[in-house]
């Protein structure tokens, strides 16, 4: 049964046109400032693919070395280098890009939108990712790679033993790398909860949807502990602050609880949108919609919440109480239960369809065969007297490569090779890809199966040659050999890319070649869908066979451009009701300037530049600010009718705003970033109590300044409380006393971080001297960097008043800064009861 048409067909000619007109991607070097998510997800899977090219690259030369005893292949030094390059690309550089960049590319399809919600985001995103990977990647040339491990634990990593900057590049690069996943994060939880097809209420989402939506929550919630780890290792680093010094009431073991609070999330950050792939594949490839779509629904959001929980799983061997290891052991074990239910559900899928064996499916087939050894072997380590025997030997290696590889670069692979007629104009081989298959699975297998018997007979990980005595050189060779292996697959997939990978230009894609049910398989050019479709099932192509063409044929929603520009709809979260369309900005060099200078001036402070890396932050803002002026069009054009009777405004303000929610998001960002050192704070606290006032008998401020403080941090949320209502009332081309209300909030906010700065150091508080005083200070400068951003914006805002580009309806400036200065003036609050009010009840 065909879903009815919402306009009269045939449309009127010249609106395709118009639509490709409008989302025509610039020519010549232009070109590089295109936003469309098409282009820049491509952008974002090729970069992920030539790290991933590099990395292996990089693995092949440690395996040669590591393939006889005794080898020269490489120095110590250079294997070091290797060993922590290898690592830290392939987990930071290729495995939550890829993923993340699959899900800019299919999601604004699968969901039947035109694009994301924040196109210049995504592409200020990429370039950040892109120049400073590159830039990261070449300090392996200069001899500047960090010599740390992937991990780099402190105290190796700390200035005395890791002297000059490699490891500073580590530590500012992959810091700052994080900042562009959590801006590729903001995009996709806005993107799929308000810009679906309407209709698509939460339960008829696509399975890759909600796992994308998972994904992108994980790194909002885990990513900012790795953002936090590194701040305060490079403070230690440059400026002495002993987070990390035991001498000084710090400890080594804060690195790794902020470390592996990311790190084990991660594995479940890279896993979940793999698993969304195989939900996606396997029902296709079986003709029958996915068993179980709700238990695998709550299956996914489990692991997403089990995987926080989770992180001491790594630290079993450093001494931690026996009570805190009996709880994380039965987490870690725990989590194989919502992994078990996707499994069990996959299955049951295979059994009721008729399986077509293709290339997808194969990679899908060997996913389950790899990733429930690896499932199996996690449980081994998951138990603490087995996890002490084999802590740090090959064991592991062959463990976390099992499910790394086994739960991401297979389902990835068969992704590409599943999803490539939606980009070029013809499929990927099926003859190569089958190559491409079984030299992947077979070399994978012999590479790392026999280490798990390396392990279990005593070899080491991370040792960079070893005696002929010890009896693991056959193994090793094996092991070798299956690398290379691995190795031929992938130039074999390099082939078949360059043999047949055509992108599309203004037509899309091959099409769909294997019949599937959702609606990134209706054709799509550089504009997305021709018109928005009707969604009333999970398998709308399934359901209604001539959705596509009349999808097409301009039917539904949007069949035209109704603005003259780039648009798309924004629906009601829970059930995708239309709610108003939303104009999307175009291409710009500002989004690509400010990405450009963001990772020069990270890299520019690793070197010690210090009035080169101001200047080039300046840059960013500037450029930043000039990208977003003119993002807030206002409400210039009238409601229009995008079909069925609907019409809809063309502006939304408030929590309606996509706008508002992304920064919603960020809100969050920040809230777990302030919680990363309250942790800390209290982890100091516990294990350091000798450098706390009460020990040292150092004077905490006088009440007058804590008092003080919360007063203008109170005064500061009121005010700006006083500016939203002003502006409310305010009548066109009138004063409006919301303008020195903010004037007010700003300099309240100002004054209560240089109250709470002053009074600290008026007890003469040094933060290289203890742990505690160290804490302190990023506390405060926590909040300076948050109180600096809302400078920024806070003077953005009025320059928009003063300027006629705010008032009561046109307020989506004002609303945004309002959002994060509220959290500000709580965050302020809690850190000065933290401040003052810990050190006196605690001691």
């Amino acid at each position: 049964m065909s879903i009815p048409a919402l306009h009269p067909l045939p449309r009127p000619e010249g609106e395709v046109e118009q639509l490709r007109e409008v989302w025509r991607p610039p020519g010549g070097v232009r070109f590089l400032t295109v936003v469309n998510n098409t282009y820049i997800g491509i952008f974002y899977i090729g970069t992920a693919l030539l790290f991933f090219l590099l990395a292996g690259v990089l693995a092949l030369a440690m395996r040669t070395q590591l393939a006889i005893a005794e080898n020269d292949f490489l120095s110590q030094d250079a294997y070091n280098q290797f060993f922590t390059m290898h690592g830290t690309i392939m987990m930071f550089l290729f495995a939550v890009p890829a993923v993340e960049a699959m899900g800019v590319y299919l999601l604004p399809a699968m969901l039947g939108a035109r694009d994301l919600p924040f196109p210049r985001l995504s592409a200020y995103a990429f370039w950040a990712y892109f120049v400073g990977g590159l830039l990261f990647f070449c300090s392996l040339f200069f001899d500047l790679a960090p010599r740390g491990g992937w991990f780099m634990y402190p105290p190796l990593t700390m200035k005395e033993y890791s002297p000059g900057i490699a490891a500073d590049f580590w530590l500012l690069g992959i810091g700052f790398i994080e900042i562009s996943a959590i801006a590729g994060a903001v995009e996709i939880i806005v993107g799929v909860l308000r810009t679906r097809a309407p209709g698509m209420s939460l339960d008829k989402l696509p399975i890759y949807a909600w796992a994308m939506l998972v994904f992108a929550f994980l790194i909002m919630l885990a990513f900012p502990a790795i953002i936090v780890g590194t701040a305060l290792l490079e403070l230690q680093r440059a400026f002495g602050w002993p987070f990390f010094d035991a001498a000084r009431g710090g400890d080594p073991l804060l690195w790794q609880h902020l470390f592996w609070f990311f790190g084990h999330p991660e594995v479940y950050i890279i896993f979940l949108p793999a698993a969304g792939f195989v939900s996606m594949i396997l029902p296709t490839m079986c003709g029958v919609p996915l068993a179980a779509y709700r238990l695998v629904v709550i299956a996914l959001l489990a692991t997403g919440f089990a995987a926080l929980g989770v992180w001491v799983h790594h630290m079993f061997a450093t001494g931690i109480p026996a009570l805190s290891i009996s709880f994380f052991s039965a987490a870690s074990m725990a989590v194989a239960v919502p992994s078990g239910i996707q499994v069990f559900a996959w299955i049951a899928t295979l059994a009721r369809g008729r399986v077509r064996i293709t290339v997808p499916t194969l990679f899908v087939l060997g996913f389950l065969f790899i990733f429930v050894l690896g499932g199996l072997t996690g449980v081994m380590v998951g138990l603490v007297p087995f996890d002490w025997q084999v802590h740090d030997t090959f064991f592991v290696v062959a463990h976390f490569h099992y499910v790394l590889i086994g739960g991401m670069v297979f389902p990835l692979f068969g992704a590409f090779y599943y999803w490539a007629p939606t980009a070029s104009l013809r499929p990927l081989s099926e003859r190569l890809g089958r190559w491409v298959f079984w030299l992947l699975f077979l070399g994978f297998n012999v590479a790392f199966f026999p280490m798990h018997v390396t392990g279990l007979l005593g070899m080491p990980r991370r040792v960079w040659t070893y005696s002929a005595d010890m009896g693991w050189e056959p193994l090793n060779l094996l092991s070798t050999a299956g690398a290379y292996g691995m190795g031929v697959a992938v130039a074999v997939f390099l082939v078949d890319l360059a043999r047949n990978f055509r992108p599309f230009h203004d037509k899309g894609g091959a099409g769909d070649v294997w019949s599937a049910g959702t609606l990134e398989w209706i054709e799509n050019s550089t504009y997305g869908v021709r018109s928005i479709p009707v969604v009333d099932s999970r398998d709308p192509l399934w359901a209604h066979p001539d959705l596509a063409d009349c999808t097409e044929a301009g039917a539904y929603f949007l069949p035209g451009t109704a603005t003259g520009t780039r648009e798309t709809l924004v629906t009601s979260p829970l059930d995708g009701r239309p709610e108003y369309v939303v104009q999307l900005p175009g291409p710009s060099w500002k989004p690509f300037v400010a990405a450009i200078a963001t990772a020069l001036a990270f890299y520019s402070l690793t070197l010690e530049m210090v009035l080169p890396a101001f200047a080039l932050g300046a840059l960013t803002i500037a450029a930043i600010l000039a990208w977003v002026w003119d993002s807030d069009r206002g409400p210039a054009r009238p409601p229009v009718d995008v079909g069925g009777g609907h019409v809809v405004p063309t502006y939304a303000a408030g929590r309606l705003s996509h706008a508002w929610w992304g920064v919603a998001v960020l809100v969050v960002v920040v809230a777990m970033l302030f919680a990363a050192l309250f942790f800390s704070y209290l982890y100091l606290r516990l294990v350091s109590p000798d450098v706390w006032p009460a020990a040292t008998g150092h004077a905490l401020p006088a009440p007058a300044w804590p008092i003080a403080t919360a007063a203008l941090l109170l005064a500061s949320g009121a005010a700006i409380a006083w500016a939203g209502r002003a502006l409310a009332r305010r009548r066109p081309g009138r004063f409006g006393w919301d303008q020195p209300a903010l004037v007010l909030a700003l300099a309240a906010l100002v004054g209560a971080f240089a109250v709470e700065l002053v009074g600290q150091r008026s007890t003469g508080l040094v933060p290289q001297h203890t742990s505690y005083a160290a804490v302190v200070y990023a506390l405060i400068g926590l909040q300076g960097a948050l109180v600096f951003a809302l400078t920024v914006m806070g003077l953005y805002t009025l320059a928009r008043s003063l300027t006629g580009r705010l008032g009561p309806v046109r307020r989506v400036t004002f609303d945004n800064t309002r959002l994060l200065w509220s959290w500000a003036v709580v965050q302020g609050l809690v850190m000065t009861a933290l401040l003052h009010g810990a050190p006196r009840i605690l001691d």
